[in-house]
């Protein structure tokens, strides 16, 4: 999209928001004299903290210069849904800001899958590695899922707190390492989610091999790997993990595991 498409593309979308917000809703007389559908740019201004001219301008799709906070502001007038929101910030050329916090549902479909995956292990899990949605075959991987609290119920805290934590990996300082790294990571990009800063105290307090790690400072990123685990009974267990991004909530992820292939390959 060239910049001169996505002015007019911003301004199209402000306007046909502005139509269709009713003045009435955001504190405005609407009577039988109002000729603009929905609210008028001088009212939309208005709640934003704007000036008339600057928003006409934008609207029209003029070379203007827009900011987070003014884009923000807009959105709010607006009462943007997420999705809309989201789009916004995208057409005024700025990354759209992460999902604020709050309890994360698993899509019942979704969850479903999870459950057709089997005999493959697959879960669901939010930023901080907390399983939302398993099958059995998961759960016999790991071990007990059911039988632990919800905080306890994560992939972080078994790692580095429980006695069998350093036996589930081969390579588990690797392992380790990554998963700090990538906690890390959330933490920076979803600061306002109180899960985040409370299991990393736990972690914190419980663990002097989490403590050390975290003190390395390490960010690491998801990659598709063979993951080699022992498991209590099955003995050593190679799989393929991969991680899929959930298309409507950026704060879940499907993990599936496949049984490793020679060479990783058919």
């Amino acid at each position: 999209m060239t910049d001169l498409v996505r002015r007019d593309e911003l301004g199209a979308f402000l306007r046909a928001r502005r139509e269709a917000t009713d003045p009435a809703a955001a504190g405005f007389r609407s009577g039988p004299r109002r000729r603009t559908p929905g609210l008028r740019r001088e009212e939309l201004a208005q709640l934003a903290g704007v000036s008339v001219t600057w928003y006409t301008w934008l609207e029209q799709g003029r070379d203007i210069s827009v900011n987070r906070q003014v884009v923000e502001s807009l959105a709010r007038a607006l009462r943007l849904s997420g999705p809309q929101r989201a789009h916004l910030f995208t057409l005024a050329a700025l990354v759209p800001p992460p999902a604020g916090p709050g309890p994360v549902k698993v899509d019942p479909l979704l969850a479903r899958l999870v459950r057709e995956l089997s005999p493959n292990p697959a879960y669901v899990m939010n930023p901080w590695w907390d399983p939302l949605a398993y099958n059995d075959a998961y759960a016999e991987l790991l071990g007990g899922l059911d039988r632990r609290s919800a905080d306890e119920r994560n992939i972080l805290w078994i790692v580095f707190t429980e006695s069998r934590g350093p036996g589930l990996f081969v390579d588990w300082p690797s392992e380790a390492r990554s998963l700090a790294g990538q906690l890390r990571v959330a933490l920076a990009r979803y600061p306002d989610d109180p899960r985040g800063p409370a299991l990393l105290e736990s972690l914190l307090y419980s663990s002097e091999t989490f403590r050390a790690l975290w003190d390395e400072r390490n960010v690491s990123g998801f990659t598709s790997a063979r993951k080699e685990l022992r498991h209590p009974r099955l003995g050593r267990v190679d799989l393929d993990c991969l991680k899929l991004a959930d298309a409507h909530d950026e704060k879940l992820s499907l993990m599936v595991f496949l049984p490793a292939l020679e060479n990783g390959s058919d």
